[in-house]
């Protein structure tokens, strides 16, 4: 199984050149916090909240980070991720958190199409947060160790149809909690960078 401490994210992102989407000049973007408690030196455990059930979120119900669409008040896309993390679950990572670096741009993609929306992925530590508290986009909030999702236990494929097909998805199935798509592919992108 691959280790991945925290020391090596930091070591690795802090000299990481994150890669800019072609696109980004014309796209609307968002952001997300990707948030690592440590709990220990040889692995930490990745926040991920489960989206509230809507019917005009492409995201319904998913397992996602903290995040959300840039508005016009926030200064950044980092200060929109962070933002997002705090109207989200509560947690104010400008007072808990460490800025690690940035992941490479991603574009939204949901039920097959590209969005026009490009999502910037910032990378946090912190240790000691306060209770999490979920708002009403949120249905549950969990910490789930890293070490789990870089080993292959909770590896799985998840049916998906598309276009009177059906694919099949590489997901983590973490306790009953599917992780797949843009969410999986950002966790993914961190593992296969830090791993060693």
């Amino acid at each position: 199984m691959p280790v991945i401490d925290i020391h090596r994210v930091a070591d690795v992102l802090g000299t990481y050149e994150h890669k800019k989407r072609a696109d980004s000049e014309a796209t609307r973007w968002a952001a997300v916090a990707m948030v690592f408690r440590v709990t220990d030196a040889i692995s930490p455990d990745v926040l991920l909240i489960r989206r509230s059930e809507h019917p005009t979120d492409p995201w319904s119900g998913h397992m996602a980070m903290p995040g959300g669409r840039m508005e016009e008040t926030d200064a950044s896309l980092q200060a929109a991720a962070e933002r997002e993390t705090s109207e989200e679950v509560g947690l104010n990572l400008s007072h808990y958190g460490q800025l690690l670096g940035r992941l490479d741009d991603v574009s939204a993609v949901a039920r097959g199409r590209r969005l026009g929306l490009t999502i910037a992925p910032f990378v946090y530590s912190v240790t000691a947060p306060p209770a999490l508290r979920a708002n009403h986009e949120v249905q549950e909030s969990v910490w789930i160790p890293l070490r789990d999702l870089a080993g292959n236990q909770f590896r799985d494929t998840k049916k998906y149809e598309f276009a009177g097909s059906t694919i099949h998805l590489p997901c983590w199935n973490w306790n009953g909690r599917v992780i797949w798509g843009l969410t999986y592919n950002m966790l993914e992108a961190l593992i296969r960078l830090t791993a060693r």
